[in-house]
């Protein structure tokens, strides 16, 4: 009950953000002097409309998304009487790009907020994290088997006694220096050094601001992992039974802390999902792994639906700091995805605006008139292009989420 809540709640929310990134190109238009005809949430029949002033506002029956029509958004439409000297491609460049500007303008603004009140509740995840240090923060006893299923399950016998490095010494809040005379700052230079080692092992340890030397011979380990796919495969390393301290996951705040602790977070999250979207791409060779029943790799893209149900799993665990930063992400993606440089996305829309407005202006220095608007007709090969590959990918990402989905792990 709690998940179908969840899953409708997301739903939702999404429907919201898509219905505020349509209100930033409409309140921009208004505040231009562009005429805005109809201001709808969803597609198809109408369930309700009202008209207010010269916009009419209403519902449709899908609710897939939005529109806002603002009169003379390309030269090829009709126009009234009224909307031709108020058509929008005959307004200054810096107009239309300000209304193709506010909805992505109007996501962001959401994530900021939403970021606000994350931090405020939960705190926020660190995005930059520092690396793993080499401090001590408990040594355990080492069993000779570990077995990982294909839902990610680890299952090991119980172990006994100190392990290897308890039995030579090593305490909590101890610092290693170095193994074998190899120094290193993290876990992540220090561990291969034990791991591939082929006999005892010779630790340079800081401790309470002296340093010791302590020998220790590792203990061999094998993991055996079962992929969704039933293949098994099995490794051997070496292990000596120490943990490290790890860094914080999490940076809280306060009143007073959350807006700079917000900017910074949004500046980092921007720079990710950025990254994310110029590295799609390649994950399409991953997702058609996931859907001919490969391993679902969990840097691969969701669909809307995916996202949606990673919605209703974490209502389900009571994970709200999970389900609102998955809306934050979401937010952002859609304002830097519709910023993406090719028609039918507002980038499209504003690199003509720019194309336009550079074209003039050389044509200027040269002493000759502005060329007119840009024939969005022949611009119709590459659009429709776009929209394909788009719809394609969209296809891909909805099979691979229905038949092999990321799920919020336990």
């Amino acid at each position: 009950m709690v998940f179908a809540i969840g899953v409708v709640l997301f739903a939702l929310s999404l429907l919201a953000s898509i219905a505020w990134h349509e209100c930033g190109h409409m309140w921009a238009a208004q505040a231009t002097g562009m005429k805005v005809r109809r201001y709808f949430v969803g597609f198809g029949p109408t369930l309700w409309s009202t008209r207010r002033g010269e916009t009419e506002y209403g519902v449709k029956a899908l609710p897939f998304g939005g529109f806002c029509d603002i009169a003379g958004m390309t030269p090829h439409e009709e126009l009234t009487a009224d909307e031709l000297g108020r058509a929008m491609y005959r307004q200054k460049a810096w107009k239309r790009l300000v209304v193709l500007f506010a909805g992505p303008a109007q996501n962001f603004i959401l994530g900021f907020v939403l970021i606000i009140v994350a931090g405020l509740i939960w705190g926020l995840p660190d995005l930059s994290p520092p690396a793993v240090g080499t401090t001590v923060d408990k040594v355990s006893c080492l069993t000779s088997t570990v077995t990982v299923d294909a839902d990610g399950n680890v299952a090991e016998p119980r172990c006994t006694g100190s392990g290897p490095a308890g039995a030579a010494g090593i305490r909590p809040g101890d610092k290693i220096i170095a193994v074998d005379g190899v120094a290193g700052t993290t876990a992540s230079a220090i561990t291969p050094l034990i791991q591939k080692s082929n006999g005892p092992v010779q630790l340079l340890v800081e401790r309470d601001g002296s340093r010791v030397t302590l020998t220790m011979t590792p203990q061999p380990v094998t993991t055996t992992v079962t992929d969704k796919s039933g293949k098994v495969t099995s490794q051997t390393v070496n292990k000596v039974g120490i943990q490290f301290q790890q860094p914080p996951l999490w940076k809280h705040y306060n009143p007073v802390t959350i807006l700079p602790g917000a900017a910074v977070f949004t500046a980092e999250l921007a720079h990710q999902t950025w990254d994310a979207l110029l590295s799609m791409p390649t994950k399409v060779h991953n997702l058609w792994i996931a859907v001919t029943g490969g391993v679902r790799s969990a840097d691969t893209p969701v669909s809307v639906y995916g996202a949606t149900v990673l919605g209703g799993q974490a209502a389900e665990r009571g994970l709200w700091d999970t389900f609102l930063l998955l809306l934050i992400s979401i937010n952002f993606f859609l304002g830097l995805f519709n910023l993406v440089p090719l028609l039918p996305l507002d980038g499209g829309h504003m690199a003509i605006v720019w194309y336009e407005k550079g074209r003039d202006t050389v044509r200027r220095w040269f002493g000759r008139a502005p060329g007119g608007p840009i024939d969005y007709y022949k611009l119709l090969p590459l659009t429709y292009a776009v929209v394909v590959v788009m719809a394609a990918f969209m296809v891909l990402t909805l099979t691979a989420d229905i038949v092999n989905p990321i799920t919020i792990p336990n």
